[in-house]
């Protein structure tokens, strides 16, 4: 590994433990400061390096699989933003053709806007089967009557 890429890594896996173990970090609240910690083998940056590998690539970061889990080998993985993206607290998944997937994948899957379908459940509390399977533009006559 060239001396570049390795430096790049430091600074990844400084971040990583500044998040969970520094409180002045910016992020120090989403990490550490809601119990995500870095397992102790990490302490050291040649473990971390030994487990993670290279990076595939500058646009891959380190993702925790589990999202209240800790940073560590068994739960760590090299992920793009979009993959990153797909695994965020704030995801609702849902089940189409036998798979579970991000509303916004079954959105696209389906040939619908993620906004609107997104607020009728998160805002208006629609069940996901009925908020994917009203049209746009209408809702079914009990929550017209419950949200007017």
């Amino acid at each position: 590994m060239r001396d570049k890429e390795r430096h790049r890594l430091y600074h990844v896996w400084h971040e990583m433990r500044d998040r969970c173990g520094a409180p002045s970090h910016p992020q120090f609240a989403n990490y550490g400061g809601r119990g995500i910690a870095v397992c102790e083998r990490w302490a050291s940056f040649d473990n971390f390096l030994a487990d993670m590998g290279p990076r595939p690539s500058r646009a891959h970061s380190v993702d925790r699989t589990d999202n209240d889990g800790p940073y560590s080998p068994e739960n760590c993985r090299w992920a793009t933003r979009t993959q990153q993206n797909s695994n965020r607290r704030n995801c609702i998944f849902v089940e189409v053709a036998g798979e579970l997937v991000t509303l916004k994948e079954a959105c696209r899957r389906l040939g619908l806007t993620y906004r609107p379908i997104g607020k009728r459940i998160k805002n208006l509390g629609w069940p996901v089967s009925l908020a994917l399977s009203t049209p746009i533009g209408q809702a079914p006559h009990f929550f017209q009557k419950e949200h007017q």
